[in-house]
């Protein structure tokens, strides 16, 4: 209420239970926010919002007609203030016999957009049993209106979180929807918010009255309640932070992202970093500056910032009367098979380039967009493919008009600041945005990543990320004492054999390969086992490409063809994932009797499709282990991939 929400008692409000809209405020709000409209064309409206929430589609068709700018609107985001908000408690979302109650609905022109489900601090039994609730509720079909009609999820304990711990417990998290398991976020205020202007005072009289309506009076002047209104705590602090009036216009419009996966559709929201780098971006245009570096680390989803700023920077220079082009350029071809999938799965439209001359071409051009579709489009440029030559392109003959908005990938690397590309992208467009993406700065005198793209926008470090959960932590394990010894045996036999002989021949030689290759094996299993997780994937780095052919040739003789052992899982593993992820244990169990299966990932294997496909059935699961030489070493994006094996110095 001090956020500006109306209380609304439920004792005597009308709503529709299929959908959990409140029929009279969408009616009162939809008239004001659309002047002129008549009340038979609000009355369809409403009814073709609840056929949209029948889809099953995670709500896409209704937050494309949500977020709409023209003809009639569900929302005023011109105008934000100008739409209703309200808050409820313990709203029944019901279909037959199944019902859940979330502890705080948030409505907006009397649509329940936002959910809040709180409980008591230092109850960790508590916390998960109502993790699993909101797991099992995602995946019950009779839920599917709510969950299409709902953008935004927040979770609280009302703790300070729990840094870096695998399944965060303690803490004010927020989601957006899913039809499986919920991915729940960390959110750090980064900014100076001004609770002064943010926050009113709700009167005593208000006060009793949500009190009294949810029959509370009698904690009226307890030292929790009274403790509990401070607006530092953590369900106060992130409640502020997402749900004040500009923040939630933010998050509604350019926030939520809907991704084509290999499992099917997923609902995103902006990770905390991503929204104030975006915000960050904005002062500097507003600033005049026009080139910077964001500098996240490696995994913190720097491709998906770059996409939310193709929807954020659209409006922002439409707004100005500017139409916007956007380009992502990247340095490596798997770099831009990876944008290309990760933007196209986005619905972006993938425009590439691969040709200085095509690349002269399209940034002289009037054309916005290459497609004939309308959609938002981004063109991807490697810049391999470019000649390092002192000819440049000048800029007599384009339309200064358009707007280009150039993001840089991995500018630590390949941005030579003598050749063409750099002098084409600043020659062509002096009026350009350049904004560099980087996990890892250079900071040295010869290449420097800020005297080559300007000053940094935005910083999310590898620790951030570690304590956020998104990146997890590099665990070194040495090899067994009894492996080690099994080695040296091998590497005298084979030098007693074969003579003085290069270190690398020796490597490659069965006698060597054999005992490295099972212990892989095994170390592999147990850690499955131990992980409790039948799914996790390996990567071995091989000494070069002969002891990678040797080791997948042994790796087929002998162990494809056996079933993996039936470890017995520990009980600590069973309990955590029995306790975060219901239903998976018994999914994943590692009981099963199926045979292994690798792939060998080297330049001279295979052809280019081949490989890619290899790649991509490591990703989803089909194969256990990769066994590569001089590949998929930087870049490689495999959430399932846990184990790495070293057989050679890494520099």
């Amino acid at each position: 209420m001090r956020l500006g929400y109306r209380y609304l008692s439920l004792k005597n409000a009308v709503w529709d239970e299929e959908t959990n809209i409140f029929p009279d405020l969408f009616r009162a709000a939809i008239a004001r926010i659309n002047p002129g409209i008549e009340s038979d064309d609000i009355d369809r409206l409403l009814t073709d919002v609840k056929l949209l929430l029948d889809n099953e589609d995670l709500g896409k068709a209704f937050y494309e007609k949500l977020t709409e700018r023209s003809g009639i609107r569900l929302i005023d985001f011109e105008n934000f203030s100008n739409n209703s908000f309200h808050v409820v408690t313990e709203l029944t979302c019901k279909n037959g016999d199944d019902e859940f109650r979330p502890d705080i609905t948030v409505l907006i022109n009397g649509m329940p957009l936002v959910f809040i489900e709180v409980k008591k601090p230092n109850n960790r039994e508590g916390v998960l049993a109502e993790r699993n609730r909101i797991i099992t509720r995602c995946r019950n079909h009779r839920f599917r209106r709510f969950i299409n009609i709902t953008q935004l999820m927040v979770f609280s304990n009302n703790m300070e979180y729990e840094d870096g711990s695998p399944h965060p417990i303690e803490g004010a998290f927020y989601a957006s929807p899913s039809y499986d398991s919920p991915v729940f976020n960390y959110f750090r205020e980064e900014e100076e918010l001004n609770l002064a202007d943010l926050l009113a005072d709700v009167d005593d009289v208000l006060e009793n009255e949500v009190l009294r309506d949810n029959n509370l009076n009698v904690i009226k002047h307890s030292p929790e309640f009274l403790s509990n209104k401070a607006p530092d705590t953590p369900t106060n602090r992130i409640c502020t932070s997402l749900l004040s009036r500009d923040r939630l216009a933010f998050l509604l419009r350019f926030a939520l992202v809907y991704v084509n996966e290999a499992d099917g559709l997923h609902k995103h929201v902006m990770r905390y970093p991503q929204i104030f780098a975006t915000k960050a971006i904005e002062r500097k245009l507003d600033a005049g500056v026009r080139m910077g570096i964001i500098w996240h680390t490696q995994g913190s989803g720097k491709t998906a910032l770059a996409y939310y700023n193709t929807r954020f920077l659209t409006d922002y220079f439409q707004r100005r009367g500017i139409i916007p082009k956007f380009y992502f350029i990247v340095d490596r071809i798997d770099l831009l098979t990876q944008a290309q999938r990760e933007f196209s799965g986005r619905g972006l439209i993938v425009h590439t380039i691969d040709s200085r001359d095509a690349f002269a071409r399209d940034i002289k051009t009037t054309q916005v967009l290459h497609n004939h579709t309308g959609k938002p489009e981004i063109t991807v440029i490697n810049i391999q493919k470019f000649q390092d030559d002192p000819d440049v392109v000048h800029a007599e003959d384009y339309d200064v008009s358009i707007q280009r908005v150039y993001f840089l990938d991995e500018v630590h690397r390949s941005y030579n600041p003598q050749g063409s590309f750099l002098a084409n992208l600043s020659q062509s467009d002096r009026n350009a945005i350049k904004i560099g993406l980087t996990g890892t700065p250079l900071l040295g005198d010869d290449y420097n990543s800020r005297a080559l793209f300007g000053d940094y926008i935005h910083k999310y470090y590898y620790n951030a990320s570690i304590a956020d959960g998104y990146t997890l932590r590099l665990i070194r394990e040495e090899i067994a004492t009894n492996y080690k010894l099994s080695l040296q045996e091998a590497l005298a036999a084979v030098e007693l054999q074969q003579g003085d002989i290069d270190r690398k021949l020796i490597y490659a030689h069965p006698k060597f390969v054999e005992p490295m290759l099972d212990y892989i094996v095994r170390d592999f299993e147990k850690s499955r086992s131990a992980l409790g997780d039948a799914s996790i994937g390996g990567m071995v780095i091989c000494d070069s490409a002969d002891q990678a052919h040797q080791m997948f040739k042994i790796f087929n003789t002998v162990y494809a063809a056996q079933p993996t052992p039936a470890y017995a899982v520990q009980d600590s593993a069973q309990e955590l994932i029995a306790a975060t992820q219901p239903e998976s244990y018994a999914a994943r169990t590692l009981l099963e009797n199926r045979t292994r299966s690798a792939a060998l990932i080297l330049h001279d294997v295979g052809n280019k499709d081949e490989r890619k496909n290899w790649v991509e059935d490591f990703k989803a699961g089909k194969i256990d282990l990769l066994f590569v030489y001089n590949m998929l070493l930087t870049g490689f994006d495999a959430k399932r991939l846990k184990k790495l094996y070293l057989g050679r110095v890494i520099r």
